[in-house]
């Protein structure tokens, strides 16, 4: 049976849990080693089809840009295979932007994932990863369908298992270019590697993951983008003063804590986000999610 429409599909966040600038190209890419952990905090699309070929995009909530990564993400895709079909994407824009937390990236590859599903072009999952990274460095990782400890310029992804926890996520006003902090003079570009076997506590898992201490490392972006939005490190501190940690999400400008497992955090006296007032501010507490919401959609 044809496909006509999809709805409901989910493309949710990420918060890089440690994120160690290891080095730099030849070409000027940053080389990164970062521990990716999904969230429920999603942003939600629909599509349905056309066979005009033509591709529109409308927006449910906040007003994108009017050239988005997701129609950037259709564009190739019909691109690459020929097709003449064409879609209308309804974007209900949650998660926000300047955050960190690759909510455009995530969009595209669940454009990705769904208009290879709708029209019926049947790719493997290698063929979208290769796709994806033409996009942006964080969009295979969405692809990839796993939590993940991602290398190189994001396309080198080592699914791991990851405990449960609830997460209070903290976004302030203003929002930070990614750019700009990997041009700072502050910023370190030579963290030694962690090796995946030595990161402490380490379980094998029957899906040949590994489970890493969310607590591990550190982000190397974040004295950059502090000094460049003193908002970073007003919002860590509140978090800091909530929850006795504190992290700031890629290169900002949210930041996020650990709040508690998923088995106590119902009855955990910290796992409410605090309150706060300042005009502009978004906080959210988000659950971890075990595996991307359309992890199935696709064959390996």
């Amino acid at each position: 049976m044809t496909l006509r429409a999809l709805y409901d599909v989910a493309a949710p966040a990420k918060l890089p849990l440690f994120l160690h600038v290891v080095g730099r190209r030849a070409d000027g890419y940053h080389l990164l080693q970062s521990l990716f952990g999904l969230i429920d905090w999603c942003d939600t699309l629909q599509f349905e089809l056309r066979r005009d070929s033509i591709l529109a995009r409308h927006d449910l909530s906040a007003t994108l840009p009017t050239d988005d990564l997701c129609l950037r993400a259709a564009r190739a895709l019909q691109a690459a295979s020929g097709t003449a079909q064409g879609a209308d994407i309804s974007i209900d824009k949650q998660v926000p932007w300047g955050a960190g937390l690759g909510g455009g990236s995530s969009d595209a590859a669940s454009t990705l994932l769904a208009l290879n599903r709708l029209w019926g072009l049947n790719w493997p999952r290698s063929r979208l990863l290769s796709l994806g990274l033409t996009l942006g460095a964080d969009v295979p990782f969405f692809l990839g369908g796993h939590n993940a400890m991602v290398e190189g310029i994001g396309e080198r992804l080592t699914p791991v298992a990851l405990p449960q926890q609830w997460l209070a996520v903290l976004k302030p006003a203003a929002s930070i270019e990614t750019r700009t902090i990997f041009a700072s003079t502050l910023l370190v570009r030579s963290s030694e590697a962690a090796i995946l076997e030595s990161l402490p506590p380490i379980t094998q898992c029957a899906k040949a993951c590994a489970w890493i201490e969310p607590g591990y490392g550190r982000n190397d972006l974040q004295p950059a983008a502090e000094a460049e939005c003193p908002q970073v490190a007003q919002a860590a501190a509140v978090l800091l003063k909530a929850f006795g940690n504190s992290r700031m999400t890629g290169s900002g400008s949210a930041v996020f804590a650990r709040a508690g497992s998923a088995a106590t955090a119902v009855d955990h006296p910290g796992a409410a986000m605090p309150v706060v007032s300042t005009p502009g501010w978004i906080g959210r507490m988000c659950s971890s999610l075990v595996e991307h919401p359309l992890v199935g959609w696709v064959e390996d």
